[in-house]
């Protein structure tokens, strides 16, 4: 028997709901007791501070009567005092600051010092004091006293603590009574409480028990729950139980995808067990093995003996046998047969591990036309460096150069170090946008400022070329995009212009038209313009009409390029075309928003 079987069948003296009552009641009838007995002692410290007050009366109007008498007088007075107006059990005693007693209502003889009694000590530092139950030295009675001092003596009141004192003293009650029934009230309704509780946990543990056994749940036992907010609570647990049961339904359902989606996926897939024993393969994956090996296979689990595979099997192999926080990962390449495969194997947590291999053929015929790319950009880069050599080695080799000639050559060194920076540039940009768009930050812009800012930019150029910018578009024309990217687009448009459309023209730009998602864009110049044949090939990269002006203005030939991957960044389309009155003319779309 399990330890689950055993827990079921254990007897409870107790259940939850009697435990947590007696629990709390206990607690409650603690602080109850506490309660009473704190009370019951304030009450009776309230009765004897008035008992207290009302003798101390007794002294002040005592006192009011022997201060117009002179000292001789007062044994009479005090005993006509007594008869007329105080109690006939009370005792008054005056003393002086020495403690003699000058006076004692019950007393005639000779008394001893009182300077030492508690209630005539308290007066004597306070002013005030009584003392409770409290024997007397000459009467060998108990009795309440309170003294008060004033000028020159203390009158000291005092009543027999007797049975109708004790019961005056006595706290009041009424009030634990009061507690009582409150307390017995209270346990009654924790008590009805606590059952409700009680039920809902037993109903609850029965659920519990049939989750366990895995068993579907009956409609009559959501509704036994008491309407409260456990019953709510555990009609929601059992509404997650019913929907769990569904997931794991669905989970079948979503293996059987997993398993087609496999089985059609572009990459060979293939999982394994820590013990290299196959749990799920599609048909690349058998496909892809084959073409590796030289031979054919007759299980997928042979692949671990095929020679291409030995660094994957080694990095299997020396894995440690004890799960580890992370997965490890090993790729490798193989190039077989015309094909290039990259295989990637990942080890999981509890050592099994999945083996994927991808035919990247393709991939790598990118890689040789970048290849290509990169030879075309260190051609261009030849022809810069080759001068800046040439023009500063000219000037090393000739000592006695003419300071003339040494600042031609120095500027002209300048300007193919700039020419230079410019290639370096466009090309970094126009990679950035190829292969790293997700680095570009996006924001809104103002298509009217930014091409504001190239204008003043190129103002020195603009004005040396007389060269005039129309800047149509409307100063609510925003873009949720890249500054640099459209920065770019009008800075090399006009860039373009510039350099290849003469002097003395006009640039207009102008947005034509928009619609829910783009803005259409018109950018154009009256200058020469350019052969129709070109008009295909001029957002190539490195792509020039005339060779010889291209490079005597220092273009890159890449700057129509990157104008035609900003616009592609913002989603739009951009071609270009003669205008009818001469002159260039491009027409392109952005996207409102990229997000």
């Amino acid at each position: 028997m399990d330890t689950a079987s055993k827990l079921n069948n254990t007897t409870h003296f107790l259940s939850f709901s009697r435990k947590l009552f007696l629990s709390v009641i206990s607690l409650f009838l603690v602080f109850a007791g506490c309660f009473l007995a704190y009370q019951y002692q304030r009450e009776k410290e309230y009765k004897i501070d008035l008992l207290d007050i009302q003798l101390q009366d007794y002294n002040e109007r005592l006192h009011q009567e022997l201060t117009h008498i002179p000292d001789s007088l007062w044994d009479k007075t005090l005993e006509r005092y007594l008869q007329k107006y105080v109690k006939q059990d009370l005792r008054i005693t005056v003393v002086n600051v020495q403690g003699d007693v000058l006076y004692d209502s019950f007393e005639n003889q000779k008394l001893g010092n009182h300077v030492n009694r508690p209630e005539v000590q308290k007066a004597l530092a306070e002013g005030k004091g009584y003392d409770v139950r409290r024997t007397s030295e000459t009467t060998g009675v108990p009795y309440f006293y309170s003294a008060t001092l004033y000028e020159g003596y203390i009158i000291r009141s005092a009543l027999p603590y007797d049975l109708n004192l004790a019961r005056h003293l006595a706290a009041d009650q009424h009030y634990i009574w009061f507690t009582l029934i409150v307390s017995l009230l209270l346990i009654f309704i924790f008590y009805k409480f606590t059952s409700k509780l009680g039920t809902a946990i037993n109903q609850l543990r029965e659920f519990a028990k049939r989750a366990d056994k895995n068993e579907p749940v009956e409609t009559d036992m959501q509704s036994a729950f008491p309407h409260n907010e456990l019953g709510e609570i555990s009609q929601h647990i059992i509404q997650i139980y019913k929907r769990l049961r569904e997931t794991k339904e669905a989970l079948y359902i979503e293996r059987e995808k997993l398993i087609t989606h496999l089985q059609t996926s572009h990459e060979g897939l293939g999982v394994f067990n820590k013990d290299k024993k196959e749990i799920l393969v599609n048909n690349l994956f058998t496909q892809y093995s084959n073409l590796i090996s030289d031979s054919n296979l007759q299980t997928t689990e042979e692949i671990f003996s095929i020679s291409e595979f030995q660094k994957i099997t080694d990095f299997i192999n020396k894995t440690p046998k004890r799960p580890g926080k992370e997965e490890k990962r090993m790729s490798i390449s193989i190039n077989k047969n015309g094909r290039m495969f990259i295989v990637e194997c990942i080890i999981f947590q509890d050592l099994s591990f999945e083996i994927s291999i991808n035919d990247v053929t393709q991939e790598e015929e990118q890689i040789r036309l970048k290849r290509q790319l990169t030879q075309n950009i260190a051609h261009e880069l030849k022809t810069p460096v080759s001068s800046i050599r040439g023009y500063i080695e000219t000037i090393l080799e000739q000592e006695h150069l003419e300071p003339v000639k040494q600042k031609f050559f120095l500027e002209r060194a300048y300007i193919q170090i700039l020419r230079l920076s410019e290639l370096i540039r466009d090309v970094a940009l126009i990679t950035k946008t190829e292969e790293a768009s997700d680095l570009f930050e996006k924001e809104t812009i103002n298509i009217r400022t930014t091409i504001d800012e190239v204008t003043t930019d190129l103002e020195v150029s603009l004005q040396h070329n007389e060269i005039v910018v129309h800047n149509h578009i409307g100063p609510k024309v925003e873009i949720e995009g890249n500054h640099t990217l459209l920065y770019s687009i009008f800075r090399n448009l006009i860039d373009n212009a510039i350099n290849y459309a003469g002097e003395n023209i006009t640039i207009g730009i102008d947005n034509y038209m928009e619609d829910s998602e783009f803005y259409y864009f018109s950018f154009y110049d009256t200058g020469r313009g350019i052969e129709e044949e070109h008009l295909e090939r001029i957002f190539d990269r490195f792509y020039r009409v005339n060779q010889g002006r291209s490079r005597k203005t220092g273009g890159s030939g890449l700057g129509l390029s990157i104008v035609k991957n900003a616009v592609l960044f913002h989603k739009g389309q951009i071609t270009a075309k003669n205008r009818k009155d001469g002159g260039l003319e491009f027409i392109f779309s952005l996207r409102k928003k990229l997000f």
